[in-house]
């Protein structure tokens, strides 16, 4: 871009690690400014790079967290997982998993939008499970509730120039696979033999905020290294 053109601005939550950090370093590789929201700062040294601590399974704090900030893109990565077979589901996770994948991207979205102009761009960090999976119901159906709600907007704001998609990736090699959470649900390989990687999906949620995207909205993009053939 020339160099009197002011640096996008990305807004990217979850970028303490895993998904949330690749995408937001390949932003800043891409010539992007990005505003971080996580509880805790990630190892990003960047002249482009801010960041604000906060908990996204909060709710005022939320709206404050992004108080004063304009952003060209929102791109909501921040996630958890808690897996349980049915008979032994537990109330709190199932709701935590709904504040952090759903109402916080709703609340962050409702706050940016005002500011966010023609050319804006909203990508969700979804799940290929979000079509069901054994032992992950609670999780899955808040990354099935990212689509319709994707969707949604979508046709809200298609008008303004404004485009809104998810990205679903299958098990992705982050410290969430780590996590005591989910070890009874240890990810299966898919066709390709490994994880995906972060780096990979960070490169579709690029180029879905790059102008060559702007008539992709609405759309569930899965990255599922040949599991859903």
């Amino acid at each position: 871009m020339p160099a009197d053109t002011p640096a996008p601005h990305a807004i990217v939550t979850g970028a303490s690690s895993g998904i949330g950090e690749a995408i937001a370093r390949r932003l800043l590789e891409g010539g992007w400014r990005v505003t971080g929201l996580s509880r805790r700062a990630p190892a990003i040294d960047h002249p482009g790079f801010t960041h604000r601590a906060v908990d996204l399974g909060g709710g005022e704090e939320l709206a404050a967290a992004v108080a004063g900030l304009r952003a060209q893109a929102f791109v909501h990565a921040a996630g958890l997982m808690a897996t349980a077979p049915l008979g032994a589901l537990e109330a709190e996770a199932g709701a935590r998993m709904w504040q952090v994948h759903v109402q916080a991207a709703s609340l962050l979205a409702n706050s940016l939008l005002p500011g966010m102009g023609e050319g804006g761009r909203i990508v969700l960090l979804g799940s290929r499970t979000a079509t069901g999976a054994p032992g992950r119901s609670q999780y899955a159906a808040t990354k099935a509730a990212l689509v319709g709600m994707a969707r949604s907007w979508a046709a809200e704001l298609a008008p303004r120039g404004i485009t809104v998609n998810v990205v679903a990736p299958a098990a992705t090699d982050t410290p969430m696979l780590a996590d005591p959470a989910r070890a009874s649900a240890a990810p299966k390989l898919p066709p390709i033999g490994r994880l995906i990687r972060p780096a990979e999906v960070a490169a579709t949620v690029a180029f879905l905020l790059s102008p060559e995207a702007a008539a992709i909205t609405g759309q569930a993009i899965v990255i599922c290294g040949g599991s859903s053939l």
